[in-house]
């Protein structure tokens, strides 16, 4: 988190330092630049990072250049927007006017470099079991 806080668009972030350990308030960023570290790193904390785009194409462009792709977030009162944004994006779960809404009989997880496969229903059978061959020949 301390190289997040050095950069130059979190010098306002606020964090108590406690016995207890390190906090940090829930924190919105805005105006960050396209190369920014914030935009391409999983940051796991009370943070989101909200930047501008003029298109569709633009904000699938942007979502889909990072090596991770968890999961995303659509809100938008067109469903047509949503649904096309929705397709295109490369992530495990793609959440629309809504968040953390989740069936457990679904399955959960990311792409490229976020998550550890598939979790949930028959997919978790798969990620938390090995299988394997035994051959016995009698006779």
């Amino acid at each position: 988190m301390d190289t997040f806080i050095d950069l130059d668009c979190c010098k306002t972030i606020e964090h108590l330092r406690t016995n207890l350990g390190y906090f940090f308030a829930p924190t919105i960023i805005t105006n960050v630049e396209d190369s920014s570290r914030l935009l391409f790193e999983e940051v796991f904390g009370p943070f989101v990072v909200v930047t501008k785009f003029d298109t569709k194409e633009e904000v699938i462009e942007k979502a889909n250049s990072t090596k991770y792709g968890l999961s995303a977030s659509i809100f938008s009162k067109n469903i047509n927007n949503i649904t096309s944004v929705a397709t295109e994006l490369r992530v495990g779960t793609v959440w629309c006017n809504c968040w953390m809404v989740r069936e457990l009989n679904m399955p959960f997880g990311g792409t490229k470099e976020s998550g550890n496969g598939r979790d949930g229903t028959v997919d978790s059978f798969d990620f938390y079991s090995e299988k394997k061959t035994i051959c016995i020949k009698t006779g």
